[in-house]
């Protein structure tokens, strides 16, 4: 007979509790609502142009603006999120509110007043409006996972699903919208295929905030959201607190945000255009060979939650930041020695190898952010433990908020690199040719800049003390002091 092996709750001495797996993927289904408007934003610039008249120019400017904002909202909400207790609960009240103000703000960005003779006032003020409501919800979501599990085996399986979703929902909403819409509306960006693919995404956004909110139900409850000791209302010095002292949190903020930057500066659409149209020489079939590498990879993200939960957050990030920054090396030097051109011949050993490098890279990639998932979990209850203040909206709001600042530059870096090699006045196109500038430009780019991120990541968690033996004893903490805080409840209610 087969022994049964123990649970973390038997080997840590703590009662973990677990979320039900119908419950985690309903969490996740979240992407639904987040990847869903994430590809239907992505054409706000269409909508700017078509439905407002507002230059290109003035659409990066505002675009931009609107990004340092929602940075800004971000802390601002964890107020609003501290304050919310209803009969209905926190996260469905948030969750709900969140979308019907982004669903009437879009509506109103690509149907409501686009082609109605409304100008660039009109789409700033609705691009604003959905930004709240894009924070409203995400900002209560990432608060999600630290409430609905604090098993270290469990909290990683989050982030697969997470994964999964996050990268599977762009990919079906990119073939709804550009394979089966766009060519019933002409083939053209216009006011209808605006219309039709805003209608789309807001019923996809709408079941999966009600997947969302039937997931967490049986957690949303006012008990969920206590501490550990008798606490004032949120006051703006808390935010500034938790920044100064939550070692951990600081780590984070070091480690991913300047990952996001360079992986943001990677995906800019000018620096896939160098990539897969100058230096390889056939953009569709980069962008095929993208999207074959991507699919396989999504099922490392099990694996690197297997490890996680076995080794502990922490770990998880250092060692497959060490993984990826050795894999990116030997793709810059695949690029060197070999003729890129070769990757864009069907069949050929060069374009096999690079589909292969691709698909270890993305995956790679994707146990980092399953990594990075537990890991933010993990920084709640630190903080929980450290104030005995459970505000996991001012901890995950305050990195967002250094994140956004940050990545808000991604598209400028890009652009003003693509200018340093001449390209002032137009863009780079995939029949542009190839010089050496160019192709360095791309690999700094494109893998210069994650091996710096990661090299960053690595230096910032030398001296965090989140290792997978110190969680196991803030969670016993966070219990005691659970237990001592209850006792005393019983004794004052008593006298």
């Amino acid at each position: 007979m087969f022994k049964k092996k123990p649970t973390a709750s038997e080997v840590d001495g703590v009662q973990y509790r677990r979320a039900k797996t119908w419950q985690i993927i309903c969490y996740a289904c979240n992407a639904l609502v987040g990847m869903s408007v994430y590809s239907l934003i992505g054409m706000a610039s269409y909508s700017a142009s078509i439905g407002y008249g507002i230059t290109t120019a003035a659409v990066g400017i505002i675009l931009t603006c609107t990004r340092i904002l929602d940075g800004i909202t971000d802390p601002l909400l964890a107020f609003v999120y501290d304050r919310v207790n209803t009969k209905f609960g926190k996260l469905r009240v948030l969750l709900i509110a969140g979308y019907l103000i982004e669903a009437l703000a879009l509506y109103g960005m690509f149907t409501g007043f686009s082609s109605k003779g409304m100008g660039l006032v009109t789409f700033t003020l609705l691009y604003v409006v959905y930004v709240i409501g894009y924070t409203t919800t995400n900002m209560t979501a990432q608060t999600i996972p630290a409430i609905m599990t604090n098993d270290p085996r469990q909290r990683p399986t989050l982030g697969v699903w997470t994964t999964a979703f996050n990268y599977l929902v762009p990919m079906v909403m990119s073939m709804v919208l550009n394979v089966v819409l766009l060519p019933k509306c002409g083939g053209t960006y216009n006011q209808a295929f605006l219309t039709s693919a805003c209608n789309i995404t807001l019923i996809v956004a709408a079941i999966g905030t009600l997947l969302v909110c039937l997931g967490v139900s049986s957690y949303d409850k006012p008990e969920t959201f206590v501490g550990t000791k008798k606490t004032e209302p949120l006051k703006m010095a808390d935010i500034v607190e938790v920044l100064k002292h939550n070692k951990p949190l600081q780590c984070y903020i070091a480690s991913n945000a300047s990952d996001k930057l360079a992986q943001q500066v990677g995906s800019q659409a000018i620096i896939n255009t160098i990539l897969g149209g100058i230096i390889i020489g056939n953009i569709a079939l980069g962008t095929i060979l993208t999207v074959i590498s991507m699919v396989p990879s999504i099922f490392f993200a099990a694996f690197g939650a297997k490890y996680v939960g076995k080794h502990g957050s922490k770990k998880g990030i250092v060692n497959f930041t060490c993984i990826s920054m050795v894999i990116t090396a030997v793709m810059v030097v695949f690029f060197i020695v070999i003729d890129p051109k070769q990757i864009g011949v069907m069949g050929s050993p060069a374009m096999i190898i690079y589909v292969l490098l691709s698909l270890l890279q993305n995956g790679s990639n994707m146990c980092i952010t399953t990594s990075n998932t537990s890991y933010m979990a993990d920084a709640i209850d630190f903080e929980l433990d450290r104030s005995g203040r459970y505000i996991p909206a001012v901890v995950s709001g305050t990195y967002s908020l250094v994140d956004k600042l940050i990545t808000s530059f991604a598209a400028v870096i890009a652009t003003g690199a693509v200018a340093l090699l001449g390209y002032t006045a137009t863009m780079p196109q995939p029949t542009d040719p190839c010089t050496p500038a160019i192709f360095w430009m791309a690999m700094v780019l494109k893998f210069g800049l994650p091996i710096i991120g990661w090299i960053i990541t690595l230096i910032a968690m030398r001296s965090c003390p989140l290792t997978k033996e110190e969680m196991v004893n803030v969670q016993k903490r966070i219990a005691e002091k659970k237990a001592a805080a209850q006792s005393e409840f019983f004794k004052e209610q008593l006298q």
